[in-house]
This record gives C-alpha cells, sequence and structure tokens, in this order.
C-alpha cells in the first residue's frame, strides 16, 4: 500500500509542468580562454559526431571519466599519503598520472559539446540541462579531492586534510552561488575558474606523470618575505578562483533588481534557496571538530566524498530546479 501511494503520488502540479515547457536557457560566458579557445575547438569537434548520439549521453560519459580519476587515485592512495615522501608510502605509478590528465580533459570536451549537440540536433531542454547541472555539482568535489593526491599529506610541502577540506567547501560555495545568480537574475553567468581549473588539473597531471610528484616538492621564494611551499600555492589558487567570482555575483544580482531585467523576487523568495546550502555548509564546517575519533585525519577521503554527495542533492533541489520549474 505505501508503495502504491509512492507511485500514485503527484510529485509536479500543472504548474509546475508548464514551468518546463516556458523555461529557456540563456548563459553568458565571456571567459577568454572559453571564447577563443575551447568553443572554436569544441565547435569543429562536434561536428564528428554522429546526429544519434544523444547529448545526456555525452554529459554522462565525461561525468564517468571525471569519476574515473577518483576511483584510480582512491585505490592507489586512499589516505592520501602516496605523495608525502615518508617512507613507508609507495608512489602513484606514472601511468596514472598520464590517464588522470587525459581523463580530465575528456571529461572538461564531453561537458563542453553536450549543449552543442543538444543544440545542433534539436533536443535542447530544461531536463538535460538539469542533469548535467547534477553531474557538474558532484565534479565540484572530484577536481580538489584528486589534485590532493599530487601533493598528499607532506607536513613541509603541503596543507593538512583539514585546510583543503575547507578547499572544497570553497569550491561548493562558488558553484552554488552561480546558480543562486542565475535563479535571481535569469541568466548563468559561467565562472572563469572552471575552465582554468580543467586546463590546470590536466597540466598538473602531466607534469606529475613525466617529472613525479617529487617536482612539486620545493617552496617558492618570495624575497624578503620567506618563501611558500607548493601545496600552499595550490591551496591559494583553488581558493581565489573560487571566490574572484562573489563580488560579480553581487553586482549581477545587484543590477538585475537595479535595471529591472531579472526575476524582481521579493526578498524571501530571492534567499530561499540559500537556507539549505548554509544549514549543510554549517554542519559540515562544525563536523571535524565535534567528531570523536578524528574522522578528518583518520579517513579525509571519506568526509570529502560524503561532503560532496550531499552537496550535489542539496544543489540540485535548489536553485536550479527551483526556476526550471516556476
Amino acid at each position: 500500500m505505501k508503495l502504491q501511494r509512492l507511485l500514485d503520488q503527484d510529485y509536479l502540479t500543472q504548474e509546475h509542468l508548464n514551468g518546463f515547457d516556458n523555461y529557456k536557457y540563456s548563459a553568458i560566458d565571456t571567459s577568454p580562454l572559453s571564447q577563443y579557445v575551447m568553443h572554436p575547438f569544441w565547435n569543429w569537434l562536434v561536428k564528428f559526431f554522429p546526429r544519434w548520439f544523444a547529448p545526456n549521453l555525452m554529459t554522462f560519459l565525461g561525468f564517468l571519466f571525471g569519476a574515473m580519476n577518483l576511483v584510480l587515485l582512491s585505490y592507489y592512495d586512499w589516505n592520501f599519503e602516496a605523495s608525502s615522501g615518508e617512507a613507508h608510502t609507495t608512489p602513484i605509478p606514472s601511468w596514472v598520472w598520464f590517464c588522470a590528465a587525459i581523463n580530465v580533459f575528456v571529461a572538461y570536451t564531453l561537458d563542453g559539446i553536450d549543449g552543442k549537440q543538444a543544440r545542433r540536433i534539436g533536443l535542447s531542454g530544461p531536463l538535460g540541462e538539469l542533469f548535467d547541472h547534477g553531474l557538474d555539482s558532484y565534479t565540484a568535489m572530484l577536481i580538489p579531492t584528486c589534485l590532493y593526491s599530487i601533493f598528499g599529506r607532506s607536513r613541509v610541502y603541503s596543507v593538512r586534510p583539514l585546510r583543503m577540506y575547507y578547499v572544497c567547501l570553497t569550491v561548493y560555495f562558488n558553484f552554488f552561488v552561480s546558480h543562486w545568480e542565475k535563479y535571481n537574475t535569469g541568466v548563468l553567468y559561467l565562472p572563469w575558474g572552471y575552465d582554468l581549473s580543467m586546463w590546470g588539473s590536466t597540466i598538473m597531471y602531466l607534469v606529475t606523470c613525466y617529472m613525479g610528484f617529487e617536482r612539486w616538492k620545493f617552496e617558492l621564494p618570495l624575497g624578503p618575505f620567506g618563501s611558500i611551499p607548493m601545496g600552499n600555492i595550490m591551496e591559494a589558487v583553488l581558493h581565489i578562483s573560487a571566490m574572484a567570482n562573489l563580488p560579480l555575483v553581487v553586482l549581477n544580482v545587484y543590477n538585475s533588481y537595479k535595471h529591472k531585467t531579472g526575476r524582481m523576487l521579493s526578498l524571501w523568495e530571492a534567499v530561499r534557496p540559500l537556507w539549505p546550502f548554509l544549514a549543510f555548509f554549517t554542519i559540515l564546517l562544525v563536523w571535524p571538530f565535534v567528531s570523536p575519533n578524528d574522522i578528518m585525519e583518520r579517513d579525509p577521503r571519506a568526509i570529502f566524498m560524503l561532503s560532496g554527495t550531499i552537496f550535489s542533492n542539496v544543489s540540485l533541489l535548489s536553485p536550479h530546479s527551483i526556476l526550471l520549474i516556476h
């Protein structure tokens, strides 16, 4: 009986269904790397795919290539110690780094051409966009988690798991506010950091493949200010690339209200999608400090993966899906 009630439940009203019919995709990509390098490449490449090749299949295959890096690096480096340089550790094989570089670039490429394929064959729609958005939200965890294996938990040349966890939370925040921006403005302003992170990840994996993880074990001199380890530089770059988008988000939302170009929501409706994320963010910040078994030091990969899974669910349910059905 309970199963029957679940099957008979009307989860979407007619108003919601009408929202799917009326929804129009709108995005602005101002990244020079994307505009002048990647889009011309993607426009050329997509022509080689047969028209029967489903755009959602491209999206899913791209995600699988990215997820393969997590699988490989989890197998060879579960505790992020393989590249620490400690005597008891076994380095990750060079072929894994080469595969990681190829996987990232292929995932990036498929993510770039799935929408082009959809428009090319006339199958562009809100459900495909929602599917793409859901997988991208999980990729927000994959990128920093996999990069951490390059530096490992070295006490000299890298950062401890808790600080890398903060990097993951920063990436989640950037991803979410970009879609909250779209919820208010009706336009998705694509952040520059995504293109840079995908190219940066590819290059770093290739360097590690050919030169070894030891290549990153040095400190960059800063003159009278001393020096800074490369692991700390990676940490700072990821934080900056993620948070640099925030001022633009605030400005775009402000201008949409000032010039009446956005959805003109009330204050409560405008901030409503933020509450689930803020609750998630608060719990995830507190958890490492109240954990009775010091989960962050004992099993950081588990908490990274769990945080990414929860974030993907929170992100998928709001605010992007709210916009699709209203």
